[in-house]
């Protein structure tokens, strides 16, 4: 016999506001690391926002941070595909391509958090991670996403995000040695 399932939500318009509206900031958040690009994020927020009220009528009323992730992933996904670049199929001949006129390059959403809010020694350890490593330790962290929701977001098991952030954070400890991990330190 099958599991009883849950009813959908009754009011889509009062599901919307109370499930959903409160996760908008994380959304944004976590669209921002995802695009790197403000404008991005605010269009992957808005379209993931259009998709969950389209399907509030179906969602159970559990875990509307792990629903909204997985709805702004598989948005992101579907954006992307769709704007995918043709691939260079010679990558020699870009050698050590830099942004036309001498620009700087952009710094990404994750750079940007990690230098305003970490110090230098902190940020230079975390640069240093894997991106699989610093993404999960960015996501539960500094955007304070449980481990089920990085889940959701990134697409993988809860047991791998655990063990990645595990691994995420004795690297940094073990970057920043013991002068930098014992208190009263100074700068």
């Amino acid at each position: 016999m099958p599991p009883p399932t849950r009813p959908a939500l009754e009011d889509p318009a009062r599901a919307f506001r109370e499930h959903v509206e409160p996760q908008i900031e994380v959304m944004l958040r976590v669209a921002l690391s995802l695009t790197g690009r403000r404008a991005d994020a605010e269009d992957l927020v808005q379209e993931s926002l259009l998709r969950a009220y389209r399907a509030i009528d179906r969602f159970d009323g559990r875990h509307p941070r792990a629903w909204l992730l997985t709805i702004l992933r598989h948005t992101h996904v579907n954006m992307h595909r769709r704007r995918r670049p043709d691939t260079l199929a010679d990558w020699d001949r870009v050698g050590d391509a830099r942004p036309a006129f001498g620009a700087a390059r952009q710094q990404s959403a994750e750079d940007t958090v990690v230098d305003g809010t970490l110090d230098e020694q902190l940020a230079a350890a975390v640069a240093t991670l894997d991106p699989r490593f610093r993404a999960v330790l960015v996501l539960v962290d500094v955007d304070d996403l449980s481990y089920a929701e990085a889940a959701a977001t990134l697409g993988i098991p809860v047991g791998t995000v655990m063990s990645r952030l595990s691994r995420a954070r004795r690297r940094v400890r073990e970057a920043l040695g013991s002068d930098a991990l014992s208190p009263g330190r100074q700068s």
